[in-house]
């Protein structure tokens, strides 16, 4: 494992927020789910493409808080452009389980 600083670690900014809105993506190469979530001001609401199929359904997931990396490029998902990455641990089998806040927190909030 390669460690880093922490200044290094300063530089992702990992930010809470809530979906408002997801909607199958039947054009990814993989089983995705498109996402809108709202992160407060001043970032707002942002897009994502999550390969969630397997535990999560687009109506299951609005209203849910998810956290994400919200400072890298945005990146061009088949005709979607994905601006944030939303993040996930595998389950034993290898399928995305999102992490999230233990409790409801304010969206926005920086990781720490």
């Amino acid at each position: 494992m390669e460690t880093i600083t922490y200044p290094d670690f300063e530089k992702v900014e990992i930010r809470v927020g809530t979906v408002v809105d997801a909607k199958p993506f039947p054009e990814a190469k993989k089983p995705a789910i498109q996402l809108w979530v709202d992160f407060g001001a001043p970032l707002g609401v942002k897009k994502s493409s999550a390969q969630i199929t397997v535990h999560y359904s687009p109506d299951r997931l609005i209203g849910r808080q998810v956290v994400a990396v919200v400072n890298f490029p945005p990146r061009q998902i088949g005709p979607f452009m994905s601006e944030v990455l939303v993040l996930g641990v595998p389950d034993e089998n290898g399928a995305v389980v999102l992490l999230k806040p233990d409790l409801h927190v304010p969206d926005g909030g920086r990781m720490f």
